[in-house]
């Protein structure tokens, strides 16, 4: 292992897991762990009579539901577009006045 890398077990409805991860990313590892513990318990309260399978899809779906939710809130390219239409229009106002 590099010197940064080191081993964690995270807890997933019952079962560990063992993983090799970058030092710097343990506090994202174990949020992330937590995020999806949570999710499971919270389908297992509402939902009593559904088996493992049902549960582990329906947090799934939850978690890559928040995952494109937070992917969309973080796209800028229509600002970036809109902030090249301001730009060009302010270059074209001065190349105006530059030529009067």
């Amino acid at each position: 292992m590099k010197d940064k890398d080191f081993r964690i077990h995270i807890k997933i409805d019952g079962r560990v897991y063992p993983l090799n991860i970058n030092r710097d990313d343990e506090e994202r590892y174990r949020k992330a762990a937590k995020i999806v513990e949570e999710t499971i318990s919270g389908f297992r309260k509402m939902f009593q009579n559904n088996d493992n399978q049902d549960i582990m899809a329906m947090t799934a779906f939850q978690v890559a539901l928040r995952y494109t939710e937070e992917q969309q809130c973080r796209d800028y390219s229509q600002f970036i577009d809109e902030i090249k239409d301001i730009t060009d229009d302010i270059s074209d106002f001065i190349k105006e006045k530059d030529q009067k």
